[in-house]
């Protein structure tokens, strides 16, 4: 189980095993249960105001996410696996229904539990939160700054992307506070929360949450916009938005009292402690409203193919899922805007083999696949393709430096001339992929 982490808390005592959830717990042990998730780069503190509240009527129980706060630094892999780690967690305090409130990261946990586990939560409150969270392009290139620069970056400019200027120049005690806990968060657990959101996308199946859900957003967060927010409510099925003027991202810690009262009023009239549907059911969706349609779609290709559909199989779905991964979003839409019949063979070609069929293989990870396809194309000279697998190879977790030891080595045995022009390649893509924003 790994070591444990205790942490003391007014009930008692956290401890924390790999495959569990720091916590503490608030309030009355024999109220009903109301989880509150933070996000991303914060703790469990970010709620502290609204505490004194809350636990009039409920049990409060908050987490710290992986390698956040003092939480041990286990990593998750995915949003479904931190909603399974929180799961095990209530399960070892007893905890079958709860309430769930979650902001940011925190609340794609709770859309999660709501779409995997909807017998357990009885009602639902979505704070700064989207069905999908930027781009995956977006997130894999925070982790690459990361690696390179350390959370310093992030640290510095997280007041600007949590706060509007006004109370960011108010408080500064608070915007020193959040500066300091992203800064002494676990880059390693930071970077694998930033992959998992990169992969998180529930556009689709919003129509299956089937319990009372409120949406709420900061009328100018610049991160989850009011956009985000609408898309929330037009997809669930049961859901109500509350617009807060003057507010940006982290809205419990710019407007405590208005997120307080909003959470009392909708725990309070859509608290459905009753079982509900099975996990995976499908719930009524709104009239008239469809899911969006996703944005990997490859209708050019399809269009272009001589072979049927039916025979471009799993390999094929699985090269284009590993094949954005690995080269980014902007450029496999390029490449599929690109297609047309003449080289939709191709493309096809490339998608099957290369990518659902090498790059998956179990024998070898996606950093040695990479440090072996650095060295071929400097061996053969193909610079275009060198500049796109550099790029790659920050995505698979390669540093600069070990990117410049590769060139080095292949100095001596791709020759001199080649390792030239390939550090000049790679020196512009580094510097452009690892320079922080602002």
């Amino acid at each position: 189980m790994g070591a444990v982490v205790r942490c003391e808390s007014v009930q008692g005592v956290s401890e924390t095993p790999m495959r569990t959830l720091q916590y503490r717990s608030d309030g009355p042990e024999d109220a009903p249960v109301l989880i509150l998730g933070a996000a991303l780069g914060t703790t469990w503190h970010m709620w502290d105001r609204q505490i004194p509240d809350l636990t009039r009527q409920w049990r409060v129980l908050r987490f710290d996410l992986p390698g956040h706060g003092g939480s041990p630094a286990h990593a998750v892999s995915s949003i479904a696996e931190l909603a399974d780690r929180l799961v095990a967690t209530l399960d070892a305090l007893g905890v079958e229904r709860f309430g769930y409130a979650g902001c940011d990261i925190g609340g794609a946990v709770g859309a999660q539990l709501a779409l995997t586990r909807p017998h357990r939560v009885t009602s639902l409150a979505l704070v700064s939160s989207s069905p999908r969270y930027g781009t995956a392009d977006a997130w894999r290139q925070r982790g690459v700054v990361i690696r390179t620069n350390g959370l310093d970056p992030i640290a510095r400019t997280a007041p600007e992307h949590w706060f509007t200027p006004g109370f960011a120049g108010a408080q500064t005690a608070i915007v020193e506070w959040a500066v300091q806990m992203v800064r002494t968060t676990d880059p390693g657990c930071y970077i694998a929360a930033c992959e998992a959101l990169a992969a998180y996308d529930v556009r689709s199946s919003l129509g299956r949450v089937g319990v009372p859900t409120l949406v709420v957003v900061g009328a100018e967060d610049q991160v989850t916009p009011t956009t985000d927010a609408r898309a929330l409510v037009a997809g669930i099925p049961d859901a109500s938005l509350a617009l807060i003027p003057g507010t940006s991202h982290l809205a419990p810690v710019e407007q405590p009292a208005a997120v307080s009262e909003l959470l009392i009023r909708h725990f309070s009239t859509a608290w459905h402690d009753k079982p509900g549907p099975p996990a995976l059911g499908a719930a009524a969706p709104k009239p008239q409203i469809a899911p969006p349609m996703p944005t990997h779609a490859p209708p050019a290709i399809e269009s272009g193919l001589s072979q049927p559909a039916q025979v471009r199989g799993g390999t094929y779905e699985q090269g284009i899922k590993v094949r954005r991964e690995v080269l980014g979003d902007a450029h496999v839409d390029r490449v599929e805007a690109g297609t047309d019949d003449f080289n939709a063979d191709f493309h096809d070609f490339i998608t099957r083999y290369a990518w659902g069929e090498t790059w998956t293989r179990p024998g070898l990870d996606r950093r040695t696949r990479s440090v072996i396809t650095l060295t071929a194309l400097v061996a053969r000279g193909h610079r275009e393709e060198l500049a796109l697998h550099t790029r790659a190879a920050l995505r698979n977790g390669l540093t600069p430096v070990e990117i410049r030891e590769i060139l080095l080595h292949t100095a001596v045995y791709c020759g001199v001339p080649a390792a030239n022009s390939a550090f000049a390649v790679a020196q512009k893509v580094i510097q452009e992929e690892t320079t922080p924003e602002g």
